[in-house]
């Protein structure tokens, strides 16, 4: 295990997906009117004032630009960049940006199996989500001595002290592997909106084309900024789990994964 260094790193978490299993009458609805897997992933940065302004710098650009500020829209672009809604041209634009950016980005995607949410998490969408959160930080939290981690608000839930939780319990499995109860590491956990953070529209660029290889089986946008992805983790794939771990020894290619 390397040694903690004495600095801060930024963590930026986002979705993809949605933790829903269920409608309001306890039909199973993934696939269905919800997604069928739940992606969580971060970019780490330590420098990420260089990635706020290179976000806002284009997001300047683009609502000035004579051509595109026509595109309807443009007009949620200039609040913050969504991968989803953006227009293909803006959307161009953002993954060249991203292109030229230093971040690593980790994932977890979850396949959502239901015999899997009620055995292992009481059929709890909370605790579904904050177990991927656990995982996702389980291996990072050691490399710097400051931690800063923003998530993405989503919906009414009061996400603070659950985050908080998962981080803890992150720190737990990792103490637990390397036999180490003095980690030397602090960390906040604080959520943001797009808007008022713009580094959160970059792992959200990075989550959907996760997403677009998983349930569009396009390949496209991964592979054109896939240098930035350190770890991609198929938490359920039914492969053996050595197979299930991508990253620059293993590359990710939908080719690779069960299908959905």
């Amino acid at each position: 295990m390397k040694k903690t260094k004495d600095g801060h790193s930024s963590f930026f978490v986002d979705e993809s997906g949605d933790p829903t299993f269920y409608d309001a009458r306890g039909n199973l609805i993934v696939g269905a009117g919800s997604s069928p897997i739940l992606i969580l992933g971060f970019i780490e940065t330590q420098t990420p004032r260089v990635l706020r302004q290179a976000v806002l710098d284009l997001q300047r650009q683009i609502i000035n630009d004579d051509y595109l500020r026509s595109i309807p829209s443009v007009r949620k672009t200039a609040t913050a960049f969504h991968a989803k809604d953006d227009t293909p041209e803006v959307r161009y634009l953002f993954y060249k940006l991203i292109k030229q950016l230093e971040f690593k980005t980790h994932f977890i995607v979850a396949r959502k199996i239901e015999k899997v949410f009620r055995n292992s998490f009481e059929a709890n969408e909370n605790k579904f989500y904050d177990h991927l959160a656990a995982k996702l930080f389980k291996n990072v939290l050691h490399r710097h001595s400051h931690n800063h981690v923003y998530f993405a608000e989503r919906g009414s839930r009061t996400r603070q002290k659950p985050l908080e939780t998962a981080i803890r319990q992150a720190k737990e499995w990792f103490d637990e592997k390397t036999q180490n109860d003095n980690l030397s590491s602090i960390h906040d956990v604080q959520a943001q909106s797009p808007k008022g953070e713009p580094c959160l529209s970059v792992i959200d660029y990075m989550n959907w084309a996760v997403y677009r290889a998983y349930t569009k089986g396009e390949m496209r946008y991964f592979n054109f900024v896939s240098d930035k992805v350190s770890l991609l983790v198929d938490l359920y794939d039914s492969k053996p789990c050595r197979h299930n771990y991508y990253g620059r020894k293993n590359v990710f290619d939908i080719c690779k994964v069960t299908p959905l």
